[in-house]
C-alpha cells in the first residue's frame, strides 16, 4: 500500500528521534500535522522543545505542543474506525504503533493521536481529541469508514481522555463506542503517586475539589454516553481496577451498553493476556 505523508512537521531533535524520522518509522499511511499552540484554540502554554526517545519501536514524546494523526489504513475495510489516545500519564505520550497496525489488518480504520499535553491546561487535549474524531467524521468517504462507527480508544491516562471524550463531547465530535485499557478515571482515588499524579498533569498542583469533579469521569456518565469496553488487569498497581470499576458502575447505573474484563494478572498492560485482550477489542469495535 502506497504511503502518503501530509505536512510533516519538523521538530526540534530529540535524544534518538525526531518528528520527521517518528513519521517515517511509525509506517503509518497518512502522518497529518493538525495544529499547534499558535494555530489550536487554546495553548499549553509549555515552551520547551518537543522530546522524542525511542526504543524498541516505542515512543516516549514529553512536551509536545503540536498535534499529529497517524491513520493506519486496513486493505479490506469494514467501515469501522478508532481514534487511539496514548497513555504517559498527561506527562508523555507514548506512541506505540504496532497495536494500530494489528487493528488495520483487522479491516479497522485506525488514528493514533499525538496530543499535546495539558501542562495544568485541562481543555488542551480534550480538543485535541475532539479534533481527531471530527476529522475522521469529516474524511469519511476519503478513508473508507462509515461516520456512525467511529470509536475512541486509550489506555492508562489516554484512558482517561478516551472516556472523558465520551462522556463531554458532542454531536460530530462524539464517539459512536468506546475502548478503555487500564483507565486512569477518577481523581478522588489517593492510592498510589502515578495515580493522583495524572491529575496533577492534567489540571495543576493546587487543583481545586470542584476541578477534580469535572474530570472525573465516573461523576459524568448519563444516559448519552456511547457503549463503552472496559478491560484491566487485577494486579495493576499503577491505575488500580477500582477506577475502572467505578466507570462501568455509572455507565449501568444509566442504561449504557458496556462490558468489563479483569484479568488476574499482567499488571499496568495486557501482557500476560494478549490474546484475549486483542480479540475482546476486535469483536468489540466490529459489533457496531
Amino acid at each position: 500500500m502506497k504511503k502518503l505523508l501530509i505536512l510533516v512537521a519538523a521538530l526540534a531533535f530529540a535524544t534518538t528521534a525526531t518528528a520527521q524520522t517518528l513519521a517515517t518509522e511509525s509506517g503509518a499511511d497518512e502522518v497529518i500535522r493538525y495544529w499547534d499552540n499558535s494555530s489550536a484554540p487554546h495553548s499549553n502554554y509549555d515552551s520547551k522543545a518537543e522530546k522524542i526517545v525511542s526504543s524498541s519501536g516505542k515512543y516516549k514524546v514529553s512536551h509536545t505542543t503540536e498535534t499529529v494523526f497517524y491513520i493506519f489504513k486496513p486493505q479490506r475495510a469494514t467501515g469501522h474506525s478508532l481514534v487511539i489516545f496514548p497513555g504517559g500519564g498527561y506527562k508523555t505520550v507514548n506512541l506505540n504503533f504496532g497495536w494500530a497496525k494489528w487493528l488495520a489488518a483487522q479491516g479497522i480504520t485506525t488514528m493514533v493521536v499525538k496530543y499535546r499535553l495539558p501542562n495544568g491546561h485541562a481543555e488542551v487535549p480534550l480538543e485535541d481529541a475532539a479534533a481527531a474524531i471530527e476529522y475522521m467524521r469529516d474524511n469519511a468517504n476519503r478513508l473508507g469508514i462509515d461516520p456512525q462507527k467511529v470509536g475512541v480508544s486509550g489506555s492508562s491516562a489516554g484512558g482517561h481522555l478516551a472516556a472523558w471524550s465520551s462522556v463531554v463531547l458532542k454531536g460530530n465530535q462524539k464517539p459512536n463506542f468506546a475502548v478503555l485499557h487500564y483507565p486512569v478515571i477518577s481523581g478522588h482515588i489517593w492510592t498510589n503517586k502515578p495515580q493522583w499524579s495524572t491529575f496533577e498533569e492534567l489540571l495543576g498542583k493546587w487543583r481545586t475539589p470542584e476541578q477534580i469533579d469535572n474530570h472525573s469521569v465516573e461523576l459524568l456518565v448519563d444516559g448519552n454516553t456511547p457503549p463503552t469496553l472496559i478491560l484491566h488487569c487485577h494486579d495493576d498497581l499503577l491505575a488500580p481496577t477500582i477506577n475502572s470499576t467505578l466507570y462501568y458502575k455509572a455507565l449501568k447505573h444509566h442504561g449504557v451498553k458496556a462490558s468489563y474484563h479483569i484479568y488476574p494478572s499482567g499488571g499496568h498492560s495486557w501482557k500476560d493476556y494478549k490474546k484475549q485482550w486483542t480479540e475482546a477489542t476486535k469483536e468489540w469495535v466490529l459489533s457496531f
